[in-house]
């Protein structure tokens, strides 16, 4: 299409659409991404998206690296919630060596995982918030997000791209401090949320921005491949940790929140429930823990786990593994195989072909922006501009995860 040119509807000749671009540096696209919008005065008529802008291509990077040398890639996928994805790649590699992990190890992953979901929906549902005009609501919430990321910060040093983990476990066991800031976090982040709540639950203008906008069916949700809140919004209970449970999942008692509409306030809801739920798992989690022999952190796999660095320095046989293992000089079995977890915004997949050999044959990430981003720009004709934004930031679209 030649952008220099006006445009005129077919109905109405003398009616003239403006071109407008919303991006690739547009504060309010969560990222380098570009929208090619056709308004009618306020109303967008038509949409192109156009992804790509940061592309890495990590799979075919990941293809010339080792195994252990991949999880850094997926930080940078959805960096919202970079642990999700670390230990998603982690599964995948232990299903292809066939790893069996001790019980602890599963729940100190568990609460990893619910920490980095709760991350992520504080984001997006404090976003939503700012959209709509409520920035306090922004600033009140976001500090949690601060402390979570200390929390990390304590289990593996790091805090935004966290690597945090290993193939087979993790890399060092949970301190004191580490469980003294968890409980901290649950004895503190329900009453911010239940005050985060009131703030925008009821609140008349929050309602009337987000309430019947950007509705979509569950037919529709589901014939483009949505998961995640985004799915679960429509009223379809799809969560991968109950209809293919992963690190001991089926252990918990927990709720799949659905809402009815698949509208922006129905996606902001479901994600705030996910919140209590995973705040409900987590205290289940530490419970579990007490139970099972201390000091757990990790399977028995020496070909495959980095020895303690202590070791590595004193004593030739772990260095050597230690080598080989970083350098990727262990040959993984053959296989082909798909492994799953649910991340903050959706089904996170690992599809693997490995041909025997130390690096994958070929490697595809599934990744729910990407999938879910799909719908936008049919969702945004005869919507509002300002609308537009709004379905936007409900859809938790993070750019770093859209392109890969």
């Amino acid at each position: 299409m030649d952008h220099n040119h006006p445009v005129y509807t077919d109905n109405d000749p003398q009616s003239e659409l403006v071109t407008l671009n919303l991006g690739p540096t547009h504060p309010a696209t969560h990222g380098v991404f570009q929208n090619v919008l056709q308004m009618d005065g306020e109303r967008i008529v038509s949409a192109v998206s156009t992804i790509g802008y940061i592309h890495r291509a990590f799979e075919k990077i990941a293809e010339h690296r080792p195994f252990y040398q991949i999880t850094p890639l997926t930080d940078r996928m959805n960096y919202c919630s970079s642990p999700i994805n670390n230990m998603g790649w982690h599964m995948t590699v232990e299903k292809l060596l066939d790893i069996k992990m001790p019980k602890r190890v599963d729940y100190l992953r568990v609460i990893i995982m619910e920490l980095s979901r709760i991350s992520d929906h504080i984001i997006c549902n404090t976003i939503i918030g700012q959209d709509t005009g409520a920035t306090t609501t922004f600033l009140y919430l976001f500090q949690f997000r601060e402390h979570i990321y200390e929390i990390y910060e304590e289990i593996c040093g790091a805090r935004l791209t966290t690597n945090i983990g290993r193939i087979g476990g993790l890399e060092r066991d949970f301190n004191e401090i580490a469980f003294a800031k968890i409980d901290k976090f649950l004895k503190e982040f329900p009453v911010a949320l239940k005050e985060f709540e009131n703030l925008l639950n009821r609140n008349r203008i929050f309602i009337d921005r987000t309430a019947d906008v950007a509705a979509v069916s569950q037919e529709n949700a589901l014939s483009y491949g949505w998961t995640g809140p985004l799915l679960r919004a429509t009223g379809v209970d799809y969560d991968v940790r109950i209809t293919d449970p992963y690190s001991s999942y089926q252990d918990f008692d927990f709720e799949v929140p659905v809402g009815t509409k698949g509208d922006i306030y129905d996606r902001y809801l479901v994600r705030n429930e996910e919140m209590w739920q995973s705040m409900r798992i987590i205290e289940q989690a530490l419970e579990k823990i007490k139970g099972e022999p201390k000091g757990i952190f990790h399977a028995e796999v020496p070909d495959f786990y980095l020895p303690p660095k202590q070791e590595v320095y004193n004593n030739m046989e772990a260095l050597i593994y230690h080598f080989k293992i970083v350098m990727g000089e262990l040959d993984a079995p053959k296989a082909e195989i798909y492994h799953a977890v649910e991340g903050g915004n959706g089904e996170v997949g690992f599809y693997l072909i490995n041909d025997g050999g130390r690096t994958p044959y070929r490697l595809h990430f599934r990744r729910p922006s990407f999938v879910n981003y799909q719908m936008f720009a049919k969702m945004s004709e005869g919507m509002l501009l300002s609308d537009a934004i709004i379905n936007m930031s409900s859809m938790n679209v993070i750019a770093g995860e859209l392109d890969a």
